[in-house]
């Protein structure tokens, strides 16, 4: 199990089943809170061995992720263990530290282009990830794991690691080298909360949603639901992380003048759906939020769907 505390950057949670890493209060670090030692006293009461870890680094997190593999391959590809003789549970404050480990994931496993063998699944660059069990630090945070319906008290998660029933998921892989698990909206705002028009082209496939030659209010990239309102208005509402495709809308403000009366201002939202999206800005640096992570957005990017690519244990 292995655990953010204070500047760790990486992950949180437990192991069951011979899971690695240093013990509780390693090197005189941070310990473990209250939720997680709730979840480690579970899982040892129904009999697991049980290992916990405060992960501060990347290197930290691989050492645990490690304790995944599976056998050694005649291709020398580090692949991950479909036994599932170790299994990790994962402890959060948000979003983006379980993005954090799945990245993380996805740098071990994914194989190089040149090296991709006939057994990785149709239409994907990273095998099935092994399931992983989510324990909310915030058991009232309303994020993917309350989105996706995972059990959030220790109690719960504990049963969830130890039964037999998982669920999987799409993920979001983009040419920056990172992931996505619920999604992106580009957007920005001034001081006041006011709306910061901004242009650029986004395509979903083969379908152009906007060419860059009108002003954008934002643009949402959705694996799930989190990502989909601007200030109230539903940009997607049916996002779905596990229908194998990515969900896409783009916000357009139009200057509507009626017959009689006086012009306003509405705002014209555009959807498509696809394997692949691309947004490329222009002339300006875009503000997003992905997965909770604040950026900006200068040159074109590329999202990709991998199908049923990572998994959680559920109940």
């Amino acid at each position: 199990m292995t655990e953010p505390e204070g500047d760790c950057c990486g992950s949180g949670g437990c192991s069951s089943g011979g899971g690695a890493g240093h013990g509780e209060g390693h090197s005189g670090g941070p310990r473990p809170r209250v939720p997680v030692l709730h979840c480690a006293d579970a899982l040892r009461a129904a009999g697991a061995r049980v290992e916990t870890v405060v992960a501060c680094s990347d290197a930290e997190i691989d050492q645990v992720l490690s304790r995944l593999d599976g056998p050694a391959r005649e291709d020398g590809l580090t692949w991950p263990d479909a036994r599932g003789g170790t299994r990790l549970v994962i402890a959060v404050t948000d979003d983006g530290q379980l993005r954090h480990v799945l990245r993380r994931l996805v740098r071990r496993y994914a194989p190089a282009p040149s090296k991709r063998p006939a057994d990785l699944p149709a239409g994907r660059t990273v095998p099935d990830l092994p399931p992983i069990a989510v324990l909310p630090i915030d058991t009232a945070a309303a994020d993917l794991a309350a989105q996706l319906g995972l059990p959030r008290e220790p109690a719960e998660v504990a049963a969830a690691v130890l039964g037999d029933r998982s669920r999987r998921l799409d993920l979001l892989r983009h040419d920056g080298g990172s992931v996505t698990l619920d999604g992106v909206l580009l957007a920005g705002s001034t001081e006041d909360g006011q709306p910061v028009q901004w242009a650029g082209r986004v395509e979903v496939d083969d379908a152009v949603l906007t060419d860059g030659a009108e002003p954008l209010l934002a643009v949402a990239v959705a694996n799930a639901s989190g990502a989909t309102l601007l200030d109230g208005l539903p940009l997607l509402t049916s996002a779905d992380p596990a229908d194998g495709v990515i969900d896409v809308a783009v916000a357009v403000p139009v200057r509507h003048k009626p017959l009689f009366g006086t012009p306003r201002l509405r705002i014209e939202v555009r959807r498509a759906r696809g394997r692949a999206v691309s947004v490329t800005p222009r002339d300006t640096e875009v503000p997003f939020a992905d997965d909770g992570v604040s950026g900006g957005l200068t040159r074109k990017r590329s999202w990709w769907v991998e199908p049923a690519a990572w998994a959680v244990y559920t109940r």
